[in-house]
């Protein structure tokens, strides 16, 4: 059976973190792949998770904005000898330069290792990224020759890094993969979420689903969210519902943009949620308001799977992904957002429409199932080599 080792910043709820999570639990079911997890900083919510598939997960405990200690390292190298992996997988800018370190370690002890590399996101303007990411990016720009492969999930990532000099020969793209049991349609989530949060049953249901961070486009939602509410609001009761880590009452800087934009009878803040599938059914719509940053968004892909149409920006491989079943507008474009949303909140019948070629769509192209066959018969032909 292969070996595989991940390494990862951490394993909070994230795009990543999930994607990494879903395919650990298609190859343990399947007995497929042998893995082990390395995360460098904290364990994270989604560690028992995958603890609880049977893998083993070790930390190695640095702390955010920090550097590994010299007792960081030798834990790192005790791990990756114990292991002794046929390949090494690094997930995202500080995890690719950890697979590196450990792919050396072992290489010192004469094993034989392949070392891969993940990247999950786009690179409009390095500019926008904090000084440290901008450095693991360069110092990922200068080590790219190293691993045998550099995974992409979207196109327009791998064009976009190798625009800046990452090499053009390590290109692997393979997109997100999706549950579609967990992700589905549901007729009856509609009426329980509206009970659960005492709403009227004809209340249209706009959610937004990402942790709070300026990529993710909370100012371009609430933004068009005042739009439709002032075209909308006495004709039709809409409620926008805004779930992720950081999307809560005590994040100051959202609460103060909703309340200048008085919106706060109309929006719900309701933070980090373990039943996100069932919002996702229970919405007539989802956005994905993005400004830069997305490669694949996973949010996307998952409200499809539940048949639930979106509204996306036109930012990483989200026009790909959606197609002709949602609509793309420019990333920042308010104004086009509240018309899209408005065009789809008041025409229930292409809603439906839409919602059921976007299930479709996921079916056919983007199923957990697919992906993780694509990953295992990825490395397995790597290992061979």
């Amino acid at each position: 059976m292969l070996k595989v080792v991940h390494f990862i910043t951490d394993l909070d709820t994230g795009g990543a973190e999930m994607m990494l999570y879903k395919l650990l639990a298609v190859w343990q079911l399947e007995s497929s792949i042998s893995s082990t997890v390395v995360t460098l900083m904290k364990r994270g919510s989604i560690t028992d998770r995958i603890e609880s598939l049977g893998v083993k997960v070790y930390s190695l405990g640095m702390v955010q904005g920090g550097w590994p200690t010299l007792g960081m390292l030798l834990e790192l190298n005790r791990i990756i000898r114990t292991v002794r992996p046929d390949l090494i997988q690094g997930w995202m800018y500080h995890g690719n330069i950890a697979a590196t370190v450990a792919t050396l370690f072992l290489r010192l002890s004469l094993h034989s290792v392949r070392l891969v590399w993940n990247i999950r996101q786009t690179l409009y303007d390095i500019g926008y990224e904090k000084r440290l990411t901008r450095l693991l990016i360069d110092l990922n720009r200068l080590c790219s020759r190293l691993p045998s492969k550099v995974i992409y999930n979207s196109t327009l990532s791998a064009e976009q890094h190798e625009g800046i000099g990452f090499s053009i020969k390590r290109r692997e793209v393979i997109p997100n993969g999706f549950d579609l049991q967990r992700f589905r349609p549901d007729g009856s989530a509609t009426v329980t979420l509206k009970r659960q949060l005492g709403m009227p049953m004809d209340t249209l249901l706009v959610g937004h689903i990402s942790r709070f961070h300026p990529m993710k486009g909370h100012t371009t939602l609430l933004q068009a969210a005042r739009l439709v509410v002032d075209d909308l609001g006495e004709q039709n009761r809409v409620r926008f519902l805004l779930i992720g880590r950081g999307v809560t009452k005590q994040q100051d800087e959202l609460v103060r943009l909703i309340d200048e934009l008085e919106l706060s009878p109309y929006v719900s803040l309701m933070g980090e949620r373990s039943d996100v599938e069932r919002i996702m059914a229970a919405v007539d719509l989802v956005v994905s308001p993005s400004s830069w940053g997305e490669g694949f968004p996973n949010v996307v892909g998952e409200a499809m799977a539940c048949g639930t149409p979106c509204v996306v920006t036109d930012v990483g491989d989200s026009a790909t992904v959606v197609d002709n079943t949602g609509r793309v507008i420019n990333a920042k474009d308010y104004n086009a957002m509240a018309r899209e949303i408005e065009m789809m909140l008041l025409n229930q019948e292409k809603r439906i429409e839409l919602g059921d070629q976007a299930r479709r769509r996921v079916e056919e192209h983007y199923s957990i199932d697919a992906i993780a066959t694509r990953y295992q018969n990825f490395y397995q032909l790597l290992c061979q080599l």
